[in-house]
């Protein structure tokens, strides 16, 4: 069901990668909702990925970005504004890499070139967004940016590796980034802390079905679907949300501030 809540809105998508992901989803659901897209993703993911399908259902053109790369985001702002005939509204990033994790590499004897690249793609890209948008001036007065996170970044999950790391590094960035943009020009940047979803990418951590059928026993709600978290993203990309800043938002029905469920201990005691 569309509600019009981003109804003239212009937003770009960082993360497509398949109908599974988060990002496509919720571009679909922007989409639905009455805002214009500008997709984005590495040159390498849109050679894995599905993303023209995606584009030719929402109508959005596509401008493929290196999101370590300065000169490729400017290329993108600009590419973006061209085609909107004006500011963004919105911005999803949706893009993480896990390169110790990928390799098979054990926390405790991580390579730390590869751990480099891993913060520079999973958490100072959100950085460089930022940063290429305040020095191009290309958010408009209250934009909204939203960044996807995980729970492992305030607990341990011995298996999510140096992306804990990682996704604690974003959390920071979109807090001390947002004071700034917030005074700027009243520009939100919040993260989302999703449940698990099995999209191509969490699929790839060790013991990953394993911990979904966990996390759905040990949320009151149970797991929040990819759907679900695309429905929140438009609510924290619409005017609904305009106070709402700097937060770590958690998406995953309960399972943040719950310490044990009847159903875990049933399942402890077979």
């Amino acid at each position: 069901m569309s509600y019009n809540l981003l109804k003239g809105k212009k937003g770009i998508i960082f993360g497509a990668l398949d109908e599974k992901s988060i990002a496509w989803r919720t571009a679909l659901r922007c989409h639905e909702e009455g805002a214009q897209l500008v997709l984005t993703n590495a040159p390498v993911a849109m050679r894995m990925g599905e993303i023209n399908k995606l584009a030719e259902t929402t109508q959005a053109p596509i401008i493929p970005a290196d999101v370590t790369n300065m000169d490729d985001l400017k290329k993108l702002f600009e590419g973006a504004m061209s085609h909107f005939g004006g500011g963004i509204d919105f911005v999803l990033h949706s893009v993480a890499m896990g390169m110790n994790v990928r390799k098979g590499k054990h926390y405790t004897e991580i390579d730390y070139n590869w751990n480099q690249k891993t913060l520079d793609i999973s958490s100072m890209s959100l950085h460089r967004v930022l940063r290429t948008a305040w020095d191009m001036d290309a958010l408009n007065e209250g934009a909204s940016v939203v960044g996807l996170t995980y729970i492992a970044a305030q607990r341990v999950f011995p298996d999510y590796n140096e992306m804990a790391d990682a996704k604690a590094l974003l959390e920071a960035v979109a807090r001390n980034f947002g004071y700034h943009y917030g005074i700027r020009k009243k520009v939100r940047i919040n993260t989302v802390s999703q449940s698990p979803v099995k999209t191509t990418a969490g699929s790839g951590v060790k013991g990953f079905d394993g911990f979904l059928t966990y996390a759905e026993k040990m949320s009151p709600l149970g797991n929040a679907s990819a759907d679900d978290c695309a429905s929140y993203c438009v609510s924290l990309f619409s005017d609904l949300t305009k106070m709402v800043t700097m937060q770590n938002l958690f998406h995953d029905g309960g399972f943040s501030f719950t310490g044990v469920t009847q159903a875990v201990i049933d399942q402890m005691e077979k």
